[in-house]
């Protein structure tokens, strides 16, 4: 029950455009206190419960209901580059080596951040030089909205890769992708895929 409060309280509260900062103001609480809940590390009692509904507009019932286990298991891939040729590429490369993940792409990193605030994105695969706007920043900006996103950086030049690695990112890839190159960073992944039952069970 935890874990559907802390993703529905999560993702309500980016849907109604507040920081965690702003929500906790509301709440007369400190952001913290917010941040917890929407880790999962506390559950808000029943009063509590029912002023994040009224703060975030919407009936306690949708806070406290379970996500839909098969839409919450789906891995949820985003690729932003703004050459549409590698971005096609690239989504095609993902897809193949992650058959069952819904992928998105994206060209400008407006749309990709208003995306990050409405879904719960698991990786980004982000390119470093997105016409005048810095791959680096736009990783920084998506870490904030979803702290438990993995973030993979996508560039001609490998010279960028120091400073890559000064951010949140857990891999380093030269375009255009390979399917081998996925694969293996898709290993070093800070946060770990959800796994359907299906995987489970042919793990078994």
């Amino acid at each position: 029950m935890s874990e559907g409060i802390s993703q529905n309280l999560r993702q309500l509260r980016q849907k109604a455009g507040l920081t965690q900062q702003q929500l906790a103001e509301k709440m007369y609480v400190d952001r913290s206190t917010v941040a917890r809940w929407e880790k999962g590390y506390r559950i808000p009692d029943l009063i509590q419960l029912q002023r994040l509904a009224a703060c975030l507009g919407v009936p306690v019932a949708e806070l406290i209901e379970t996500p839909p286990s098969d839409e919450a298991k789906q891995p949820l891939i985003l690729v932003v580059d703004d050459e549409k040729t590698v971005l096609e590429g690239s989504l095609r490369v993902l897809a193949d080596v992650l058959p069952a993940a819904e992928i998105v792409g994206f060209m400008k990193p407006s749309e990709a951040i208003v995306y990050c605030q409405k879904h719960p994105v698991n990786v980004a695969f982000l390119d470093i030089e997105i016409g005048k706007s810095s791959g680096l920043d736009l990783c920084r900006r998506l870490t904030e909205i979803l702290p438990m996103l993995n973030v993979i950086f996508l560039t001609a030049y490998a010279k960028y890769s120091l400073d890559a690695w000064e951010t949140q990112a857990c891999g380093f890839l030269v375009k255009p992708l390979a399917a081998e190159d996925v694969k293996a960073v898709m290993g070093k992944l800070r946060v770990p895929l959800p796994v359907s039952e299906d995987e489970t069970e042919d793990d078994e």
